[in-house]
């Protein structure tokens, strides 16, 4: 006997909607066209994205993949039920951590997983990774959209992202010239960047205060929106320092571990970073979590950027010029300290100063 009528069992009745997939895939094709790039201007949904090295311009390149998430500042993101800006961070995580190698980012890949597909909350999310990868200079090319009930529960959803980037042979950083006296200049974060969420959403439920309330250290916004910000993406600004002034030995980006997980992996065995904490001009952010949650100031070092979201290394001579083409693109820069001898076993990050919090 045939299987039809109501006894006929659909996809959709397992809990997946063909229908609402493509629908998505239809708000998103603008934001996706809007990232188009030298050496990439195909449509979204072949089975995989092109790119031509040779239209990017490109001689003998080295390709320079990374790939990360956005953590637990998604929890946040649901719960305020605000989906625009966790894409941009999702770009963020992943290009900052190519630029520091000396790539330019090139594409851009993403995976976003949930129980149940929102095309509407989908295309918010798409139309924030499209946000970041203009800004980054790199193209959206494809992407996985799945929906997975039982696997997530109701308005749960999680984003993986996969950036690759080229650099031309033997312009890859950091370079190895690194040495005692060179200089190490800040770069200020936009506040918590997408590290930490864990401990902030701790602290959060610590202070009893709803996602909508006024954020106490950040006028005119809720909680919710302030602890959003996205991370900040320094891609065309440290590239154009990189290729202007050719002086960038290293660069670093903060984020989880903050300076002592991060710096060290970019310097020789024999070389330590002497961080002045003095100079962090840590946002009011930090200085709220640190107070209400009370979390010490190492602590607080180990777990977030305190308001510093890259770090370059640079020739003393040439640290003026390098922060004058960085401030001349809109950054904040600063001396955060210098290159000193490392005793074997010793820590690659050494402090003076204070921690403003």
């Amino acid at each position: 006997m045939s299987q039809s009528g109501k006894n006929g069992l659909t996809y959709s009745d397992a809990g997946v909607d063909i229908d609402a997939g493509n629908l998505m895939v239809e708000k998103i094709k603008p934001a996706v066209r809007s990232t188009r790039r030298p050496g990439a201007d195909g449509e979204i949904g072949g089975f995989g994205g092109l790119f031509d090295l040779k239209a990017a311009g490109f001689e003998d390149p080295v390709l320079v993949a990374a790939n990360d998430g956005v953590g637990t500042k998604l929890k946040i993101a649901i719960d305020a039920d605000r989906h625009d800006t966790v894409g941009i961070d999702l770009v963020a995580m992943c290009v900052n951590d190519l630029v520091v190698q000396g790539a330019e980012p090139l594409f851009f890949l993403d995976y976003f997983a949930t129980g149940k597909l929102d095309p509407d909350q989908g295309a918010a999310i798409v139309q924030g990774i499209a946000e970041g990868c203009r800004q980054a200079g790199c193209a959206l090319i494809g992407g996985e959209t799945a929906e997975m009930p039982g696997m997530y529960s109701h308005g749960d959803y999680d984003l993986a992202g996969f950036a690759v980037g080229a650099a031309e042979r033997g312009q890859l950083l950091p370079a190895g010239d690194i040495a005692e006296g060179d200089v190490i200049l800040g770069l200020a974060s936009s506040g918590v960047h997408s590290n930490g969420y864990s401990l902030v959403r701790k602290i959060v439920t610590l202070s009893g205060l709803a996602w909508d309330v006024p954020a106490p250290f950040e006028a005119g916004k809720t909680l919710g929106e302030a602890l959003l910000t996205p991370t900040k993406i320094y891609v065309k600004q440290l590239l154009k320092a990189i290729r202007e002034t050719g002086s960038i030995k290293a660069l670093a980006h903060i984020t989880g571990g903050g300076f002592p997980e991060n710096i060290p992996r970019v310097l020789p065995k024999h070389l330590a970073a002497e961080i002045d904490l003095d100079a962090v001009k840590a946002p009011a952010v930090f200085s709220w979590l640190a107070k209400t949650g009370g979390v010490e100031a190492k602590e607080m070092l180990r777990t977030f950027n305190c308001g510093v979201g890259m770090i370059a290394v640079v020739p003393a001579d040439k640290a003026d010029e390098v922060a004058a083409v960085l401030t001349g693109e809109g950054e904040s820069v600063f001396r955060l300290g210098r290159m000193v001898a490392r005793d074997e076993g010793a820590a690659g990050t050494i402090y003076k100063g204070t921690l403003a919090l």
